[in-house]
């Protein structure tokens, strides 16, 4: 705990001195152990706070100019943090306690804020102006970022919007100890001696998040009212505060697994799953929200597993051991049992797990039979023998996903890939060395599913990617683009929906709808596919559909090439449901009418490019290609700068891993050019040396007969370049640039949507 400072006039014989700086000094009381002078629970807590005054006030301390001077700062920057450890101290239930309430009373008095605004949490920290830090208390409001300080008979009250901050980081220098800067387009801004400066930046960024979001938007911040409530009391905190936490958790769960976008997680433990594979016990973190039971292992790639509570039939208590302590069973319909174990607090958790099971719907559409889901319970009875159930299908691959997707019938649709009804099917044994080839690939997966399950149940570890880095075979492109995307996820619990879209918005006129008929027959011309009116009607109703669907987004160029991919793979049902997952989850923003996704993601690849690849960086600068490449290469993944059968090897990888595939084989394009990049004169002469490059990336393993490459005839020359094959580039790109981390690439977002943002912003105000 801290205490107010007091000066030391003279040595005292009681006390000895244990550690010492030019201001501050550390005492324990003579024949009294070990401990120090600073008053706390253990020598731990006294050694942190100690630590502390060294590494954020000692440097600081030297600018000023008196010895008073420092001795008022020094009280008042202690006085701070006591007041901010009681606040941190105070149990909480729901409601806002006197503390807080007086906070923010006070906030809207000093800085003359509205009723309506909502003060999220206060910090005691230190503003930099210029070089003498001003002691102080920061206010964190949903629209505002607001500071005080009076001290040394100087004022300082600072007020900006979060709308208008261009850059948030947390950074260290000689001049300033770690510390937050807030940029806006005219001032820069240092905070720092935090308490707690992680927790601080976290709750600045989620605010600053929110604030872009209403600006791309026009959505303001509301209370999410569906998010659980906390059992248990928080520290002193904001319902507010609680409410942001919650949603970081929910979105940050969500897009671990892939999971729909109205999941809420309810709440995670530690524990181990028993993996039958490789016969171990792996530690991990169980998650359970309203629809799912997720698993997370500690090691990155060792497992991660997705359980629908749609799919579970029973979930038993097995009797406990010194080997298996607190171990819990969970049974599904596809005869798959997960045994989970070490559980902290297994009988609340089977509890939960029980609630959520009653409001699953005990029969989905489409079903054959159902019957609850039971919870078992060893003391109580014995275990019944796991039930018969056979319902909506675990998978893709399950006999009733080749049900008719679509129930307006006077309109011919595609029920299946159109890559099925458009390509001549060889037997793999015409094919010679390809066909026995793609024929391993399949052995390999069914071996696969065999180990580790099949479909949404699936274990899923580093064989898994292994497995998909060589390339999905073609007859379970669909369906495993469905499982890794989570778009089966969505489609099997949404039935109908898609047939019902594509009547209401059948004969409905728009700018999308018009802008799609624009693009209709520029989606794959080449493709046999689309040369016919099955296919291209087919693509209509997709996009129109999503269209009618999200008309924020409404239709944008590229989506017309990335969902005929889609349609060669799937139905129409799920190549829109694939559709949704891209759009919505796995490319937030992208195909919004100002591209601002890539555009964001732009941004992280220059910085990438700096970290990686700096030689050719002030080049990439000065040729201005990056912007190019951003537009062409990634709001298509590929598909409209690479031969089809290479680049659909990328979208494999990009299903199962995400963003990072994208700008890992970006970066990985860019170093195999880097020699013939540093000599070029302009951007035409790169652009036109990357596109031959691109059309020359070769995928000898496709089984599908080769589809002329419209880009290529564009870029041919009398020199191409040799052949690079797509396995090797994927295979390079991994072993240099796979450090990169979905995390990574998520606060990386962060800080470029704030600049790309603002720019459009300033932009749009210019041409007012």
């Amino acid at each position: 705990m801290w205490l107010s400072p007091e000066e030391v006039l003279v040595a005292n014989a009681l006390w000895v001195t244990e550690r010492a700086n030019p201001f501050f000094v550390l005492q324990r009381r003579r024949g009294h152990g070990k401990g120090g002078g600073l008053t706390g629970s253990s020598r731990k807590e006294i050694t942190k706070h100690w630590e502390w005054l060294e590494n954020n006030l000692l440097q600081t301390l030297s600018i000023f100019d008196s010895e008073e001077d420092i001795t008022t700062f020094v009280k008042g920057k202690i006085h701070g943090i006591i007041a901010e450890e009681n606040k941190n101290l105070q149990p909480q239930g729901d409601e806002d306690p006197g503390k807080f309430k007086e906070a923010e009373l006070k906030m809207r008095k000093q800085f003359g804020m509205p009723e309506g605004e909502k003060l999220v949490n206060y910090y005691s920290c230190s503003y930099w102006k210029g070089r003498v830090p001003r002691q102080g208390w920061l206010y964190l409001t949903v629209n505002h970022l607001c500071f005080y300080s009076f001290l040394l008979g100087k004022e300082v009250s600072l007020v900006v919007q979060w709308v208008d901050i261009t850059r948030l980081e947390k950074n260290a220098t000689l001049l300033f100890p770690e510390s937050i800067r807030v940029d806006t387009r005219d001032q820069e801004l240092f905070f720092s001696m935090f308490l707690n400066i992680g927790e601080t930046f976290k709750l600045m960024e989620q605010l600053a998040n929110l604030a872009m979001r209403q600006l791309l938007d026009s959505e303001g911040f509301l209370e999410d009212k569906a998010l659980p409530r906390p059992i248990r009391p928080h520290r002193n905190i904001s319902a507010l505060k609680r409410d942001l936490d919650a949603r970081a958790k929910n979105e940050c769960y969500r897009a671990t697994f892939r999971l729909p976008r109205d999941e809420r997680l309810d709440g995670h433990t530690s524990c181990t799953l028993w993996t039958p594979f490789n016969k171990l016990h792996i530690p991990g973190q169980m998650f359970i929200s309203n629809n799912y039971i997720c698993f997370a292992s500690k090691e990155e790639d060792a497992c991660h597993l997705i359980i629908p509570l749609r799919e579970v039939t029973i979930v038993e208590k097995a009797d406990s051991s010194s080997v298996l302590p607190s171990p819990l069973s969970i049974s599904t319909k596809s005869k798959m049992t997960f045994l989970f174990a070490n559980l902290k607090d297994r009988d609340f958790l089977v509890q939960r797990i029980s609630d959520f099971l009653q409001k699953t719907p005990s029969k989905q559409p489409g079903s054959i039979g159902s019957r609850k889901a039971s919870v078992v319970d060893p003391s109580t009875e014995s275990s019944p023998a796991p039930q018969e159930v056979s319902e909506q299908p675990a998978s893709p691959a399950s006999p009733l996903s080749s049900r008719q997707s679509f129930c307006v019938q006077e309109v011919p649709t595609a029920s299946q890939g159109l890559l099925k009804l458009f390509q001549k099917n060889s037997p793999m044994e015409d094919l010679g060395a390809k066909g026995a080839k793609e024929k391993m690939k399949e052995e390999s997966w069914h071996i696969h599913f065999f180990e580790y399950g099949r479909g949404v149940c699936m274990y899923r570890t580093a064989k898994t990617r292994a497995l998909v880095l060589k390339g999905i075979p073609e007859s379970l492109r669909g369906e495993l683009w469905l499982l890794f995307s989570g778009a089966w996820n969505e489609m099997v619990t949404h039935p109908g929906y898609y047939a019902e879209l594509v009547e209401k918005s059948t004969g409905k006129y728009s700018l999308a709808t018009e802008e799609i008929e624009r693009d209709l027959h520029r989606s794959m011309p080449e493709h046999p596919a689309f040369q016919n009116e099955l296919g291209i009607a087919a693509l209509r109703r997709v996009l129109t559909a999503y269209a009618f669907r999200n008309p924020t987004i409404g239709y944008c160029q590229a989506m017309n090439i990335v969902t005929s991919v889609l349609l060669l793979y799937g139905s129409e049902e799920e190549a829109f449901w694939l559709l949704v997952a891209l759009c919505e989850r796995m490319l937030p923003d992208y195909y919004n009418t100002r591209v601002v996704g890539a555009l964001v993601d732009q941004g992280i690849f220059e910085e990438l490019t700096r970290d990686f690849l700096p030689q050719l960086s002030e080049k990439m600068q000065d040729l201005g290609v990056i912007s190019s490449i951003s537009l062409s290469w990634f709001l298509t993944l590929f598909l409209s700068v690479m031969p089809f059968e290479s680049a659909v090897v990328i979208v494999d990888c990009f299903f199962y891993e995400g963003i990072k595939v994208i700008l890992q084989v970006a970066l990985a394009v860019l170093d195999a050019n880097m020699e013939q990049l540093l000599g070029c004169s302009d951007e035409g002469e790169a652009m036109t040396m990357l596109g031959r490059y691109l059309d020359n990336v070769v995928n000898k393993q496709s089984v599908s007969p080769p589809i002329p490459h419209l880009h290529a005839l564009l870029t041919s020359g009398d020199d191409p370049p040799a052949e690079v094959d797509i396995f090797e580039l994927l295979k390079v790109s991994y072993e240099k640039f796979s450090s990169l981390r979905a995390e990574d690439i998520e606060q990386m977002r962060f800080k470029q949507r704030l600049k790309v943002i603002q720019s459009l912003e300033d932009t749009a105000k210019r041409s007012v």
